[in-house]
């Protein structure tokens, strides 16, 4: 990433309305995934999984569920963001696991944080547990953004699809997903894209603010 200034790089990315279709280089890609996994999420579980899309074809069969917007085919990636749809006491000892491992610890010294965490899982209902998991993923899609403008690459984050469909596409409810967000990744197509030219428009910081 060199020595890109984050303002900067801030201030260069919009949500790109049409991509040309060119592919990202594999390690800005790798260095996008990288920053949307090493995200902060509520208790580390990071209850949610990213699926990436470059396969043209499975782009095609996405598009008319994401109401036709030509991101999804102009665009070198997708990201898709799955939040769990059941959260259970099993993930948060697959969770401890992990990190008795990753830290070379016992287990056992993990009780105090498995209990909390399990009783968090087991006395919030299902559906609550869900939107939990998906503001867990916003988080990881604006730390995408992010990484995408530090890269020069350009993104869009997209809410604007069919749930159901783009999780039929990619077969998420047999994995126990549900896809919340998608951010498209690529390069912008700037004679063809109304905002590439336009002033970002912010309300003033006077306003934003308060302090």
């Amino acid at each position: 990433m060199g020595d890109i200034n984050l303002i900067s790089a801030l201030k260069w990315r919009y949500a790109t309305k049409k991509m040309n279709g060119n592919q990202i280089p594999q390690e800005q890609l790798e260095n996008i995934l990288e920053a949307v996994h090493l995200a902060p999420s509520s208790f580390g579980l990071a209850p949610f999984t990213v699926v990436v899309v470059k396969d043209p074809a499975i782009k095609a069969a996405l598009l008319p569920h994401c109401y036709n917007q030509p991101q999804i085919t102009g665009s070198s990636a997708l990201l898709v963001f799955a939040p769990w749809k059941n959260i259970t006491v099993q993930h948060v000892d697959e969770y401890m696991a992990e990190i008795a491992s990753t830290r070379g610890i016992p287990v056992e010294t993990l009780a105090e944080f498995s209990g909390m965490l399990k009783g968090k899982v087991s006395n919030t209902p299902a559906a609550d547990l869900h939107t939990w998991a998906a503001k867990q993923a916003y988080i990881a899609l604006g730390f995408g953004l992010v990484a995408a403008a530090l890269e020069k690459i350009d993104s869009t984050p997209m809410e604007g699809f069919n749930p159901a469909g783009v999780d039929e596409v990619l077969g998420l409810d047999k994995k126990g997903l549900a896809s919340a967000c998608i951010l498209a990744l690529g390069y912008r197509n700037a004679e063809n894209d109304y905002l590439a030219n336009a002033t970002k428009v912010r309300r003033s910081k006077a306003e934003f603010f308060i302090q």
